[in-house]
């Protein structure tokens, strides 16, 4: 990572995404209403024209959880991003090299239990089977 980059603090009043973790990428999306002249710091911002574009923050480089007030994440962003307002909408991405869904092998078992003495019911099961090799 480049030393160019610093870092901003997003502090919540509510819990934050359960699946949100470090190395996630967040974003932003302005939720100004329609009509509405966004400024920041006396000017007018660069995105006032891509209504609904979608604005890179960085790379989450740390989180604190909820405590009972505020939840917050420490993300790397560049020196030229503008940063979000208390009114934009955050929302973050996963790396999907670190998060692949699909195992990858020859060989699977599973085997389900259940250590309840009360009766379970299984609802639906799903399996993804690919021929990788002749």
């Amino acid at each position: 990572m480049s030393s160019h980059w610093v870092t901003i603090t997003l502090t919540f009043d509510f819990p934050l995404n359960v699946s949100v973790q470090i190395g996630d990428t967040a974003y932003y999306v302005q939720t100004q209403p329609v009509g509405a002249t966004r400024v920041w710091a006396g000017t007018m911002t660069p995105h006032q024209t891509q209504n609904g574009a979608i604005i890179e923050i960085g790379e989450i480089t740390g989180i604190q959880q909820w405590d009972g007030t505020q939840a917050s994440i420490i993300c790397n962003i560049e020196p030229t991003t503008i940063p979000p307002t208390t009114a934009d909408f955050i929302l973050f991405s996963k790396d999907n090299k670190a998060n692949l869904s699909s195992m990858l092998g020859y060989f699977a078992s599973v085997e389900f239990r259940n250590d309840s003495r009360d009766e379970g019911e299984l609802f639906s099961v799903g399996c993804e089977i690919f021929e990788s090799s002749k």
